[in-house]
């Protein structure tokens, strides 16, 4: 591909003197000093006339001494070589740094460099061999790789301007001709290039910021469960709703799952907190719940091996979880029940209103007591029947701008309103969820997470 052809930065040329009487132009401004038009500053064979005290040419603003400025390294062979005065945006003077190769510039790079200026020395045929194999840009490339989050401006004789403008194309923010330097193009370079500069570094720290967010959500959505029913008869439906915001997991978990034998498996629980170690916790801990599960492990077992798995897990002895777990007969009239620090399941029988499930059989949270025992509870579901269990976030909602929350009672009289009204699985999960959220006047701050098992016939 052909190297485009650079624009020209052109310098400001001199002007033909003016009049005497165009003295009185001048202004004083208000730091004291003496604006004057640059035709007055320039004679016709381009010579500076005597200086007027007090004056500075209009495209140099004053420093007016309100804080740290630009820094501006400087690196070329040559230790004689100068550049003009540069200002930054508040008319500060710009610092410069000099040095004659890279190991001073590497000494001198301190974090209060804001742009680097390359002066490039002059491409020889050497630098460009004819089978195209040499670097006439390898100055540039070690400064790109010693200051990556700096700007970079190159000098080159206008003789280089293919390769001025492949050192914009490999990296440099601009590019500018030596022979052309001027203190105001110059100034205007260095503010240009540190700007770019800042904007790249934000954009690609934008990119890889959205880029992390979306690898973290395929990988939190991967970790949410597929509940596995095949051959039941069971109609299921699960909403979750972390607290966490931009997240998708939280320390709220559940499970579903129909063993060999035709038994159905539901299970939800709660890690105190609701970060990311909290979330990461509770997958471990329903992963291991299904495996157990599997296993053939119930009730008081499962449950007392899923404390170990806890206690080992667990960053600090502190941490707890809450557990309901429920096991539905092959036929789905009967069911077993235990409570680790759980609130207890809904249930409505045969259409009629849902009643909270005693409380009074379960045992305590997980990871509160090394030698506790969870007892399961044996309960009638009948012919056709409704189960929906949930987390305490769904509770634990303000009712209202004052103290009172819903709790179990408010939640049981909402969710049997609906249920009157006809909804049921995923319509009342959502309708529900949205009432709350709207009772306490805005998004929950707890993690959320709902659970609905449904037999709707005998």
């Amino acid at each position: 591909m052909s190297v485009p052809v650079p624009h020209r930065r052109t310098a400001v040329l001199s002007q033909q003197a003016a009049p005497a009487r165009d003295v009185c132009a001048a202004r004083r401004t208000p730091d004291g000093a003496v604006d004057v038009p640059a035709h007055l500053l320039t004679t016709t064979a381009g010579a500076t006339t005597a200086p007027i005290p007090g004056a500075r040419r209009p495209d140099t603003p004053a420093d007016n001494g309100s804080g740290p400025g630009l820094t501006v390294l400087l690196i070329g062979s040559d230790p004689s070589s100068t550049v003009p005065d540069m200002w930054d945006w508040a008319g500060r003077k710009v610092r410069l740094r000099t040095a004659r190769n890279l190991t001073e510039a590497a000494r001198l790079l301190t974090d209060d460099v804001d742009c680097i200026l390359l002066d490039l020395a002059p491409a020889t045929e050497a630098d460009a061999p004819a089978d195209g194999a040499g670097d006439t840009l390898g100055a540039l490339h070690a400064v790109l790789r010693m200051a990556p989050a700096h700007a970079v401006l190159v000098m080159t004789p206008e003789t280089d301007a293919e390769r001025a403008a492949e050192a914009v194309r490999v990296g440099a923010q601009d590019y500018l001709f030596r022979d052309e330097l001027d203190g105001a193009v110059l100034s205007r370079a260095v503010r240009y290039a540190v700007e770019r500069k800042r904007a790249d570094l934000a954009q690609r720290q934008l990119t890889e910021s959205r880029m992390r967010a979306q690898e973290n959500a395929r990988l939190e959505r991967g970790l949410l469960p597929t509940p596995l029913l095949d051959g039941s008869d069971l109609r299921f439906a699960a909403r979750y709703r972390p607290g966490r915001s931009r997240a998708l997991l939280g320390g709220d978990f559940y499970d579903t799952v129909r063993t060999p034998d035709g038994t159905v498996h539901a299970m939800i629980g709660d890690v105190c907190g609701h970060g990311p170690d909290e979330a990461a916790l509770g997958v471990e801990l329903r992963i291991a719940w299904r495996a157990l599960t599997f296993a053939g492990l119930c009730g008081d077992e499962l449950l007392s091996t899923l404390q170990k798995v806890l206690e080992h897990e667990r960053a600090d002895d502190e941490i707890f979880a809450t557990l309901c777990t429920v096991d539905i007969s092959p036929d789905g009239r009967r069911a077993g029940l235990c409570l680790a620090g759980h609130p207890a399941p809904l249930l409505s029988r045969a259409g009629g209103p849902p009643r909270l499930l005693p409380y009074e059989y379960g045992g305590p949270a997980l990871g509160l007591l090394p030698y506790a025992r969870w007892p399961r509870h044996q309960i009638e579901l009948g012919g056709a029947w409704s189960l929906m269990m949930y987390t305490d976030g769904l509770i634990e909602g303000h009712v209202g701008e004052g103290r009172l929350r819903l709790g179990q009672e408010g939640m049981a009289d909402l969710v049997a309103r609906r249920m009157a009204a006809g909804l049921t699985g995923e319509e009342l999960l959502d309708t529900a969820l949205n009432e709350v959220r709207d009772l306490n006047g805005g998004e929950l701050t707890d993690d959320v997470a709902v659970l609905w098992l449904d037999r709707g016939r005998g």
